[in-house]
């Protein structure tokens, strides 16, 4: 698997990219390692600069430091790669009652490569201001994650809308108690007034 042409597949041609995807035996610690940790590297390298290097004013106050920039990178690269993990299983511990296959790989697979817009944008987060954008290329990772159902997890085409919810609002729920727990250890407890 070539990263770079994986990216752009996955972005532009994700209809036929998915059934391709779906026979390919890559494990979890290779997809790991060679895909998604790389591009979470990216999101945290830039948040690095963002916050840490550049900063940005709020109401005037300019908030940025290098020990600030390096705690954000820091929940960016441990909750990306977490939140892969949490929302793969939870996607497929949910399988069975939507009439979907239950396999992890399959599972982690598609949910690594629908993070994919979310991940590549993440570039956006140099200059903190434009990281809403990194925020709606994480909604197409949504019509990722959905189209993709079908062929990585056999989700009948009847119960797809919802299945696809319903992880949905369990993976928000499971994100924000994760999101919630590393920013108590790496961004508040780092605060110095």
């Amino acid at each position: 698997m070539n990263l770079i042409n994986r990216v752009k597949s996955i972005l532009l041609t994700p209809k036929t990219e998915w059934p391709v995807i779906e026979t390919e035996t890559t494990d979890v610690k290779t997809l790991t390692v060679n895909y998604l940790l790389p591009l979470a590297l990216i999101t945290a390298v830039a948040t690095f600069i963002g916050y840490g290097l550049i900063g940005q004013n709020v109401f005037g106050v300019h908030i940025g430091s290098a020990g600030f920039g390096l705690r954000y990178a820091l929940v960016s690269l441990v909750s990306t790669i977490g939140g892969a993990f949490l929302t793969a299983y939870i996607i497929d511990l949910l399988a069975p009652s939507f009439g979907s296959e239950k396999n992890f790989l399959q599972s982690f697979k598609l949910v690594v490569y629908s993070y994919t817009p979310m991940l590549v944008a993440g570039i956006l987060l140099i200059i903190p201001s434009l990281g809403i954008l990194a925020t709606l290329a994480g909604l197409y990772g949504l019509y990722l994650l959905y189209i993709g159902l079908q062929p990585m997890k056999k989700t009948p085409e009847d119960k797809k809308t919802s299945y696809f919810v319903v992880s949905l609002i369990v993976v928000i729920l499971g994100s924000v108690v994760l999101s919630a727990i590393l920013s108590s250890i790496f961004i508040t407890s780092g605060i110095r007034y």
